[in-house]
């Protein structure tokens, strides 16, 4: 007799004392058909936790066992506690667990149905009904035998309980009568899928069969004579389920996957609509709407064409097709359970088992009763979701597919006129082709109502305690509830409306090491060997222009405004704060000044884009800075000039003892004053009108329908010179590249050059815009400061030796972490806006960086 064990769940062996379960485990054990650790024994347990498996109470007085029997009892209670926790441990982590007892009182074998029911595990049963005669036989060759008595009683409790065994829940009961022979076999997981050569998992098809097959034509799918479509490198196709209703084509897409399924071709997830037309199709009486009533439709057509008798054997078999798929699919690759396939969604605890509350949940999603239009109210399971396992998931339609907590949905709606996705899994990439047309029509259409939604404000009291930001390029940014609040405040005070904010640019490091020259804090060398460390051997080092950054965000027209930013206006230009840049009235005037020269460069038009998204620096410093300078520079460096100029003066006069080096000193510190009165003046002219101001852009970021992230800086520059072309207020950006040695000199004596002049410095980045080292992201850009330009940073007299030693321990690694953070989120931001997506899913990227922002980092770096 072989018994045949599910992969996961809980197996009670049931039996007398002697009736071979302890004997009968070992043997498979020793035949590698059983490990030990998947063996919890009452007897070993007792062992475990007393230091004993047995009291004999039968030859004493009854005082004393009743004593005895008392202590026997505590102690197969606390044996049993400790199996419970175990066995809940296992079945947790989709384990098979053997339990060796008894289990002939029918509250104990109740007991572990309930947990299975509870942890959503079946529960078998083997019975060993072996003869009285050898329990009696054999109970003379224990060492320490449970007596006559015992046994007898044992014997006849199961005689009496066999009956009820076979009538409660197990998923599966096996009496024995006899153990010699007895093999065992387990059974695969039906939920586990191999992805071998490569899956590609497709998103609700809803009838839309004619975009299916056009999705797999492009997905490298072949026709074969006998009408499967093969891949030629032995891929194979999943759905997330709701193949049908809905569309067009419901019986040919369901008539394609039974063909491919039987063959290996394809998978499918159960579903709402799946499990719904299922048992419509296996005669059971169910209310078709929400588009099911179409596939009757299509079935009562299908009979006037073919008869009745065909139509029911093509319902039987379209029936058991959809009835056997799973709940979900645990996608297992190199023999690692890497993601998960499922409909609507699923709660980590249930992945890999399989229950009828789970099928509901992997169907419907969370849904919490319905709203008064009677459309469900879904709770968003995935914020609750903690592994590492991708889920991929359907359902819910989304304009573009979205990834939130490790979790990706790949409804696009095609049936409601969106797109029909496609994720290929491992590479993880994602192909789709458009709907051909909206079959559903406009009404309770999700997509239209989705746009309808985007400029609805967030719910700002998800932010309040800390939040997640997923991003492509960094995975999780963290965001810690103090400073998310500080954020908030921020914006509710000071920002621009949400919508118009979309994007807030990163925070810039220096130099990762200080420079090893004796009078230099920071030298371009420094920059150079991070890069290098990092892999990086193109680089490209930029003018760093001294003014204040700024976004800008210019459209094609007023009108075409409203449908990004929900505002009529030529554009808007704000400040790394997230504030207005500029007083209304100057505002107006640049952007008009501006969408003049884009509308002249025929810029638009020739690129096809209702907007373009500027990263800028905005000349002069004191534009924004002019209170900053008068309050502290000015003030500073009239006072140090005024002070130190009379203290030369008395020095001078000084003729009854030597002073002379202490005036050498300070003609030193009155140099440093002097330089330090000049330094910050070269970032500063009058300001009469707009015609003054300056901008520099030196990141094309985004046009309206995509981002340039993909583009090396050489292009981003080049677009730079092409806005300062014939431009009043665009200025071109000098920039050099960096490939050797003999150009990195170059770079060095450019900077030399250019910092003695009194110019800030320069900022070296990598050739490529986004840039990672061994999977990775590096610092976007490092920043090159001159020696003179450090003195407003650091002092006038942050060069004298001992200053500057203490000045280069200094640590810039908090810097650098918020840096690509920053970086990665304001990437994000970007991308969401140009996809479309609500004002919440940008503005949680945006309030991210302000977030970091808030976060006390050294000012001077």
């Amino acid at each position: 007799m072989n018994i045949k064990i599910p992969h996961t769940g809980i197996v009670l062996l049931i039996g007398p004392s002697n009736s071979g379960k302890s004997t009968l485990l070992q043997q498979w054990v020793n035949t590698g058909m059983l490990s030990p650790s998947e063996i919890i024994s009452s007897d070993a347990y007792r062992t475990l936790v007393s230091d004993t498996d047995y009291i004999d109470f039968q030859h004493h007085s009854k005082e004393e066992a009743d004593l005895l029997y008392d202590e026997y009892f505590a102690i197969s209670a606390q044996a049993f506690a400790v199996m419970e926790r175990v066995l809940e441990a296992r079945s947790s982590l989709n384990k098979c667990t053997f339990v060796d007892a008894t289990h002939l009182q029918s509250e104990e074998r109740q007991k572990y149905i309930l947990l299975g029911k509870k942890l959503h595990v079946p529960v078998s049963a083997i019975v060993l009904d072996i003869p009285l005669e050898e329990l009696l036989h054999r109970d003379t060759l224990r060492q320490d035998p449970r007596g006559t008595k015992r046994i007898k009683q044992q014997a006849r409790l199961l005689k009496a309980e066999k009956r009820f065994i076979k009538k409660e829940s197990f998923t599966k009961t096996y009496i024995v009568t006899e153990t010699d022979g007895l093999t065992l076999s387990r059974q695969e997981s039906p939920l586990l899928l191999n992805v071998e050569a490569g899956l590609d998992i497709i998103g609700d098809i809803h009838a839309c069969f004619d975009e299916f097959i056009e999705l797999l034509s492009k997905l490298g799918y072949e026709e074969n004579e006998e009408g499967y479509y093969i891949h030629p490198q032995g891929r194979r196709f999943v759905s997330v389920g709701d193949i049908m209703s809905r569309g067009p084509k419901s019986i040919a897409t369901m008539d394609f996957f039974d063909r491919h399924i039987e063959r290996g071709l394809a998978y499918m997830s159960d579903s709402n609509h799946g499990w719904k037309i299922a048992r419509w199709l296996d005669g059971r009486k169910v209310t078709l709407h929400h588009g099911d009533e179409l596939v009757e439709a299509e079935f009562n057509a299908y009979e006037e064409d073919y008869g009745a008798e065909k139509t029911k054997a093509l319902k039987a078999r379209l029936a058991k097709c959809l009835l056997a798929a799973p709940s979900h699919y645990v996608l297992v690759n190199n023999g690692i359970s890497s993601a998960v396939v499922t409909h609507a969604g699923i709660r980590d605890r249930y992945i890999g088992k399989q229950s009828t509350r789970i099928s509901d949940f992997c169907r419907y999603g969370d849904v919490q009763g319905q709203d008064k239009s009677g459309k469900p109210i879904r709770n968003d399971w995935f914020i609750d979701h903690q592994t590492s396992q991708l889920i991929i998931w359907g359902h819910d339609p989304k304009i573009h597919p979205l990834k939130q907590n490790n979790t990706l949905n790949i409804d696009q709606g095609v049936v409601f006129g969106g797109q029909l996705t496609a994720f290929r899994y491992p590479e993880k990439t994602i192909e789709f082709v458009k709907a051909y047309k909206n079959y559903a029509g406009i009404e309770r259409n999700p997509l239209l109502e989705a746009k309808a939604q985007r400029f609805d404000p967030p719910n700002i009291g998800a932010f309040l305690e800390g939040f997640t930001v997923e991003t492509a390029y960094f995975n999780n940014v963290q965001i810690g509830g103090a400073h998310a609040k500080a954020a908030i405040d921020s914006v509710s005070h000071y920002a621009l409306p949400l919508e118009q904010l979309v994007y807030i640019p990163p925070t810039m490091s220096p130099t990762p090491q200080t420079s090893t020259i004796a009078d230099t804090l920071e030298h371009p060398s420094e920059a150079f060997a991070y890069y290098k460390k990092h892999g990086v051997q193109t680089m490209i080092a930029e003018k760093k222009h001294m003014g204040s950054r700024a976004v800008l965000l210019l459209f094609k027209d007023a009108l075409i405004a409203k449908e990004y930013v929900d505002t009529e206006t030529l554009g808007i230009i704000t400040t790394r704060a997230g504030r207005r840049f500029f007083d209304k009235e100057t505002e107006q005037k640049i952007l008009q000044q501006l969408h003049t020269e884009l509308m002249e460069k025929n810029y638009f038009e020739q690129f096809n884009t209702n907007f373009v998204l500027l990263d800028a620096e905005i000349l002069p410093w004191n534009l924004k800075a002019q209170q900053l300078i008068d309050q502290q520079y000015a003030h500073v460096a009239e006072q140090a000039l005024m002070d130190r100029t009379k203290l030369m003066e008395k020095l001078r006069d000084t003729a009854q003892i030597d002073v002379s080096e202490w005036l050498q000193e300070y003609k030193g510190l009155l140099e440093n004053a002097q330089r330090f009165s000049t330094v910050y003046q070269n970032f500063c002219w009058d300001i009469q009108d707009a015609s003054a101001v300056q901008i520099a852009p030196f990141h094309v970021l985004a046009h309206s329908s995509e981002t340039f992230f993909h583009k090396p800086h050489i292009w981003h520059m080049e677009m730079n010179r092409l806005f300062a072309k014939n431009s009043t207020l665009f200025i071109e950006t000098e920039f050099k590249v960096i490939t050797d040695d003999a150009s990195e000199q170059e770079i060095i004596t450019w900077w030399e050059e250019m910092t003695a002049a009194g110019h800030e410095g320069i900022v070296i980045k990598p050739e490529i815009f986004v840039t990672k080292y061994n999977g990775k992201l590096i610092q976007p850009a490092i920043k090159v400061r001159g020696r003179e330009y450090l003195r407003i940073i650091y002092g006038m007299d942050y060069l004298e030796p001992s200053h500057l030693t203490k000045l280069k321990e200094r640590n810039p690694s908090k810097k650098m972490k918020h840096a690509l953070r920053e970086f990665a989120l304001g990437l994000e931001g970007i991308e969401r806006f140009v996809k479309g997506e609500s004002t919440g899913r940008i503005h949680e990227c945006v309030l991210g960086t302000l977030a970091l922002e808030s976060d006390p980092v050294d000012p001077r770096l």
